[in-house]
């Protein structure tokens, strides 16, 4: 498998590791063959007591992208852990293109266009009332809620945002392209 790019923050990633990570990722292979390459990032958090060793893995696919985002005692215990993350959601992805490519094969074109594959569901609408206000006041009220994201109209833009917290204690806010 081809590693376009390997980050490291915080550590410097040493041969082993690389070949470590290249032969773990190049096994992935077996279980979907349409991997075209990934991106690796490697971090180290020292104040981190609790599994400071982080792995995020960003693998591109025909049409897609099958990410993981993992964190161990060492670097090695944050690989295995994506690249299992990553062998269920290629498992995943492939079987979702089957399904596609079998109704594209038995469906009409017309309803092509209006079918889902019965693998997901929604199983609960939620109504919310979108008031305006500004992202700090939408921190403040996700915080306010306990949730790890808010939906808010942005009193600055006039457009429906999203403020969350991310993985790394940050916060990020998802805005339409205009």
């Amino acid at each position: 498998m081809n590693i376009y790019q390997f980050t490291g923050r915080n550590l410097e990633i040493t041969e082993a590791m690389r070949g470590y990570t290249e032969d773990k990722l190049s096994k992935l292979e077996r279980f979907f063959d349409h991997i075209i390459d990934a991106k690796v990032i490697m971090s180290y958090n020292h104040n981190r007591n609790h599994d400071p060793a982080r792995v995020e893995v960003q693998v591109n696919v025909p049409h897609g992208v099958v990410r993981a985002e993992e964190a161990g005692q060492d670097t090695y215990a944050a690989v295995d852990k994506a690249v299992d993350k990553l062998e269920r959601q290629l498992k995943k992805y492939k079987d979702r293109l089957r399904e596609r490519k079998s109704m594209d094969s038995s469906l009409p074109v017309t309803a092509v266009a209006t079918a889902t594959p019965e693998t997901s569901q929604v199983v609960r609408v939620k109504k919310h009332v979108l008031r305006p206000m500004g992202p700090d006041d939408a921190v403040m009220e996700m915080e306010a809620l306990g949730h790890d994201f808010y939906m808010f109209l942005n009193s600055e833009t006039n457009l429906v945002s999203v403020i969350y917290i991310r993985q790394d204690g940050d916060y990020g806010m998802l805005e339409p392209a205009k």
